[in-house]
């Protein structure tokens, strides 16, 4: 159960005892939302938890069926929508102000049950995307199942929209591994992501009609295997990639036209090891594109000394695919968060290099690059962002070879102007 912290830390607040994270990263355990109304959290155990952005007083407390891993708010309804992972990967919207279910619905239903009773085996809502506009308020979500039989993968994936009762409104199933999905500005076109598509299924990207659920366009990396897109992001009538395929960034007009691609932590031979990292996440705003990279893996094997020249790194590119600036973030992101013009990173262990140094959560201007850092004790894995203010998730972490635990389970909020002057990164 969630409790309060030392009340001379008025900007910290204890989450309770957490299973230390390792050196490997773990799966996502916690999430964070920020709005100006309230910051709301969901822990490891799925207590979904939402406090005074000013006091972090708490407002009410809920259990969610499963592990709480997403949360988005419906301001007109004033619902908070909490996505899970577990045995019934549950979508559950509750009253922002009173913790009361309003609605309730389990992904299992659709993608099946787990097959064994390990987390990676259950119903798992990847993404969830509001759309608090128009006629048609309501939300939108990825759910998928991952089995494995020998040497064969299989997933089964949904999208889902939903109106702001919890109706269905259509769906769209594939067996491909969805990964993101992203609302453009009208409203009227959802992307989604699939990061692995070993079956039928063979696109990267596929843009659906939100009224009907029907497929606009789709577009794929054109790469061997069956790695493809990790992130998706909208910037008007075009969509930006990071693809897992090719280790490239692109830019795709209507219809999948690409404008540009761009190199990001492509296959790269150093002391004889050919050397990649996957770019993760993107994020596009007004002509500008931000894409983060993974963790360095080789060829030959997962295991390696070496590390890519372009590893944690996030870059920056423009409209014409220049690039504008890049910065370290040095460590694993789970996730990144936008708002206002400001890209936020929280970054957990490097595991390769184990240094507590990478314990941080960064944030950048996205068109100058200028951009501060707030040091945790422990690994920071999850954060957002509203206005000037960075809600962040810190998780304890022991790794394999000391005897301490760094850090602590604690919602920290930080005001950008109670830290140093930012520096520009570049």
């Amino acid at each position: 159960m969630t409790v309060p912290t030392d009340t001379h830390d008025a900007r910290r607040y204890s989450l309770g005892e957490i299973e230390s994270a390792r050196s490997r990263h773990m799966w996502t355990r916690s999430t964070v939302h920020a709005t100006a109304d309230r910051i709301a959290v969901g822990e490891w155990d799925g207590t979904v938890t939402t406090l005074d952005p000013n006091s972090l007083e708490p407002r009410w407390s809920v259990d969610h069926p499963d592990h709480a891993v997403g949360i988005e708010t419906l301001e007109p309804t004033g619902t908070v929508v909490v996505a899970g992972r577990g045995e019934t990967g549950s979508i559950v919207a509750y009253d922002a102000e009173t913790g009361e279910k309003r609605w309730q619905y389990d992904t299992v239903e659709d993608v099946g049950r787990a097959i064994d009773d390990t987390i990676f085996s259950q119903p798992y809502v990847v993404a969830i995307e509001t759309d608090d506009g128009g006629d048609d308020v309501g939300c939108y979500a990825a759910a998928r199942r991952y089995e494995r039989d020998g040497e064969t993968r299989q997933w089964h994936s949904t999208v889902f929209a939903f109106d702001s009762d919890g109706t269905v409104r259509w769906r769209y199933e594939t067996d491909g591994s969805s990964i993101s999905i992203d609302l453009d500005d009208t409203g009227e076109r959802l992307a989604v992501g699939y990061n692995r598509c070993p079956g039928g299924h063979d696109h990267g990207l596929v843009v659906l009609e939100t009224a009907t659920g029907d497929p606009e366009w789709a577009w794929d990396p054109g790469t061997p295997g069956d790695r493809r897109v990790g992130d998706v992001s909208f910037d008007g009538d075009s969509i930006a990639a990071a693809s897992h395929g090719d280790k490239r960034g692109y830019l795709l007009g209507p219809g999948g036209t690409e404008q540009w691609r761009v190199d990001l932590a492509v296959e790269t031979e150093l002391d004889g090891e050919t050397l990649y990292a996957y770019p993760n996440h993107v994020y596009a705003s007004d002509g500008r594109v931000a894409f983060v990279t993974g963790n360095t893996y080789a060829t030959e094997s997962r295991e390696t000394e070496n590390r890519h020249p372009n590893e944690h790194r996030l870059m920056t590119f423009d409209a014409g695919g220049d690039r504008l600036w890049d910065a370290e973030i040095r460590g694993f992101a789970h996730g990144i968060d936008a708002d206002d013009g400001t890209i936020v990173a929280p970054c957990a262990q490097n595991f390769r290099v184990r240094d507590p140094e990478t314990h941080a959560v960064r944030w950048f201007d996205l068109g100058t690059g200028v951009g501060g850092i707030q040091r945790l004790e422990g690994i920071a894995t999850a954060a957002a962002i509203d206005g000037r203010t960075i809600a962040t998730i810190e998780e304890p972490v022991e790794y394999h070879d000391e005897t301490c635990v760094r850090g602590d389970y604690a919602l920290q909020l930080t005001p950008l102007t109670d830290l140093p002057e930012p520096t520009p990164t570049r």
